[in-house]
């Protein structure tokens, strides 16, 4: 239990630092990103007010495009244009500004774009922007190489250096979580050696009050003082006895693992509760796929189904159906016990295998649970590394099944 807490721990912690990361990163890649294609646009712009040539005075003299470019940038730019008339040849291509691209290759990067159908975007890493002048189509390509180069070194630096800060966080909180747990691990371990020692000290005097009461009836008779005593004798015994079964499962979860007919052992456990079922007026039906096996504690598993079968039997309503079903579904098996109900509530769903949980505590007092049994079945399924869950159709029956990873 405490494992599990220290690795849910850390588990949510790496999960939120993850996310604040990306978010961080993403908000932060996605804006430089926005930057590169803005500028990148507005340097297309003024290439297209002057049809595909940067003005002849920029950056000479003052004019609307210096305020925002440097008076380098006619120089700094590489870019390329090619006009196409109205049947798709080429009428034109210029390549002066720029060295690495010759006019086949300029000529194949605008039908690339023609093809595509977008007006502007990146073709590898150039900008272009598709604008009509006349009957004719230009596009304009920008090279932005260099901002891309360097957007995607900011990536991988970022990618890279996350990666470091994360792995740096996991191993600190390695550290970091076993302190903090601490406590709560000194404090459960304190709980369960309570729990045991009371338990076996309880055992004693136990048996001596019922001892006692035997011998007082023997000189006095019977009555119902004596029966009481020896009644509330039995709850506490066998209130400790369970309090005592879930210490040492919480202390040795492992459990021997030998292959058993678990097909045979689920009949057989829930033919015993047919009569008791008939005797109060309920109907018990039994779906069992035959030849099935498991790996496991015997003994612990025919306890498994004696708790879920005596609880659907104590809670099922007047005249109510209990099923028992056994079932492969794909590699692993089921075991499912069913009974019908006056009402379910939803909600209390997810408590019904907490210790002393009691969705009925009036209803639970005349049958004499003690909010332990459905505890036990849980430390019993965890202990065969399965899973265990309760679900309600119709707010008006209780199914409850344990699913066993098969082999």
């Amino acid at each position: 239990m405490i494992q599990k807490l220290r690795t849910k721990l850390i588990v949510a912690s790496m999960l939120s630092l993850v996310l604040v990361l990306t978010i961080i990163l993403g908000a932060a890649s996605v804006l430089n990103y926005r930057d590169i294609t803005t500028n990148a646009d507005r340097v297309l712009s003024i290439l297209q007010e002057n049809d595909g040539e940067f003005p002849a005075m920029m950056g000479k003299k003052p004019d609307k495009h210096d305020a925002q470019f440097s008076p380098e940038l006619p120089y700094e730019s590489r870019y390329f244009t090619v006009f196409l008339k109205a049947d798709g040849t080429t009428s034109a291509v210029n390549t002066g500004k720029i060295a690495a691209v010759d006019t086949e290759t300029a000529i194949s990067y605008a039908q690339d774009v023609l093809a595509s159908g977008n007006t502007s975007g990146f073709l590898d890493d150039y900008r272009y922007m598709v604008y009509t002048a006349g009957v004719e189509t230009h596009i304009i390509f920008l090279d932005y190489g260099r901002e891309m180069s360097s957007f995607r070194r900011f990536l991988y630096t970022s990618a890279g250096v996350s990666l470091g800060g994360l792995l740096a966080v996991f191993l600190l909180l390695l550290f970091v979580s076993g302190k903090i747990v601490k406590p709560f691990a000194e404090t459960y371990q304190k709980q369960k050696q309570f729990i045991t020692d009371a338990g076996h000290e309880l055992k004693t005097p136990l048996t001596i009050i019922d001892a006692d009461a035997q011998v007082l009836e023997m000189d006095v008779g019977e009555n119902e003082w004596l029966s009481d005593i020896q009644a509330q004798t039995k709850r506490l015994a066998q209130l400790t006895n369970s309090m005592l079964q879930l210490a040492r499962m919480e202390e040795q979860p492992q459990v021997e693992k030998i292959a058993f007919p678990l097909s045979d052992v689920v009949q057989e456990t829930a033919e015993t509760f047919g009569t008791l079922a008939k005797t109060r007026e309920k109907t018990l039906s039994i779906d069992i796929e035959p030849m099935l096996s498991l790996t496991g504690d015997e003994k612990a598993i025919r306890q498994l189904l004696s708790i879920l079968l005596d609880n659907a039997v104590k809670y099922a309503d007047e005249h109510g159906k209990i099923t028992v079903s056994l079932k492969k579904h794909k590699n692993h098996i089921q075991i499912s016990v069913y009974n019908t109900a006056q009402a379910i509530d939803r909600d209390s769903l997810p408590h019904l295998f907490d210790r002393f949980y009691r969705a009925d505590a009036s209803r639970n007092s005349r049958t004499g649970g003690y909010g332990l049994g459905l505890s036990i079945a849980s430390s019993i399924v965890a202990a065969h590394k399965g899973k265990i869950w309760a679900e309600t159709a119709d707010g008006k029956s209780l199914r409850i099944t344990a699913s066993f990873p098969c082999g």
